[in-house]
């Protein structure tokens, strides 16, 4: 890229293949047919840049492949999206993270993962040189070589020089997270975990109750996000609880990293938290509408139109 980026989206990078929805789960031996069948980018810091370059923001993103074909093909489709994959590094000896997501008609979709790469993925792999004017990691708590005492100061470091810091989670399991956050939350300026996630982490089923944990842990902003039940945001002096935009839906995978993007886009545009959240869950429903984690998303002049003829329900809480 002729210019630095202005966010770099760390974290886990996956080469996804989906199906579209099939009718049912086959049996041992049986065949289903499904209309089509993808192989594509996935993972949330390779999701979160291609949207945001699809909003026309220069990306670039920082993770870990494998020196095999499907690193090829994510590097490849990466750089066809305008992303900058300048610190994407090949592995010399893990293989790309995959994952096989099973679409069933009306029903949550299904995933076999494979970890791959994004086992070795570390802090170190992180370099602030190039001063983006937002730092994103998504998929923290899911790769194993990430430790908050070493995000902690690279978090600060950021934060010390202008860069806003936003941080996104991946929780496979019960556990006990709270010690790999309670460091590094003081320095993220907008913390974006979904309501389950957030359950998992805090043992509290109110979202509300979960983003006053989180803000007490040192999160300057938090924004549950909530799937069909909109998303509520947390920070100083505000709670303002959204609704959702009401779209065709198709396939789920992305739609949160779709809404971090549209979040992104906000603060780097200079917008207050309710339109900040507009773009979020504008971004996030046109995510939905395709099979993928990106090809549905909106463009920039996609999501100004969108956004002209449409309202999303605001509401302090």
């Amino acid at each position: 890229m002729d210019q630095s980026p202005e966010v770099l989206c760390a974290g886990i990078i996956v080469a996804d293949h989906v199906c579209t929805p099939i009718t049912h789960l086959p049996a041992a031996g049986e065949l289903v047919m499904a209309d089509g069948m993808l192989l594509t980018i996935g993972g949330c810091a390779a999701n979160a840049a291609v949207d945001l370059a699809k909003m026309g923001v220069r990306a670039s993103v920082v993770g870990r492949v494998g020196k095999d074909i499907f690193g090829r093909v994510v590097s490849d489709l990466l750089r066809e999206t305008g992303v900058d994959t300048t610190f994407v590094h090949t592995s010399p000896t893990a293989d790309t993270s995959q994952t096989l997501i099973v679409n069933v008609a009306g029903q949550d979709r299904r995933f076999i993962h494979t970890f791959g790469a994004n086992a070795e993925f570390s802090a170190a792999d992180i370099v602030v040189g190039t001063l983006p004017r937002v730092l994103y990691l998504g998929g923290y708590l899911v790769m194993p070589n990430l430790k908050q005492e070493e995000l902690a100061p690279l978090f600060a470091d950021a934060r010390a020089k202008g860069v806003k810091t936003v941080l996104d989670v991946v929780v496979p399991r019960p556990g006990e997270y709270v010690g790999q956050l309670d460091k590094l939350l003081p320095h993220v300026d907008v913390f974006l975990p979904n309501n389950h996630e957030g359950e998992l982490i805090t043992g509290k089923s109110s979202p509300l109750e979960q983003a006053e944990f989180f803000r007490r842990l040192g999160a300057g902003t938090v924004v549950i996000t909530m799937g069909g039940e909109g998303a509520l945001l947390v920070q100083d002096g505000l709670r303002l609880k959204a609704g959702v935009f009401a779209v065709p839906y198709v396939d789920g995978s992305g739609g949160g990293d779709a809404f971090d993007a549209g979040f992104i886009y906000g603060l780097l545009q200079g917008k207050g938290p309710e339109d900040c959240l507009r773009l979020a869950s504008a971004l996030g429903a046109s995510c939905v509408r395709a099979v993928g984690t990106t090809p549905g998303v909106f463009t920039k002049a996609e999501c100004e139109e969108f956004l002209a003829r449409n309202d999303l329900f605001l509401e302090r809480v």
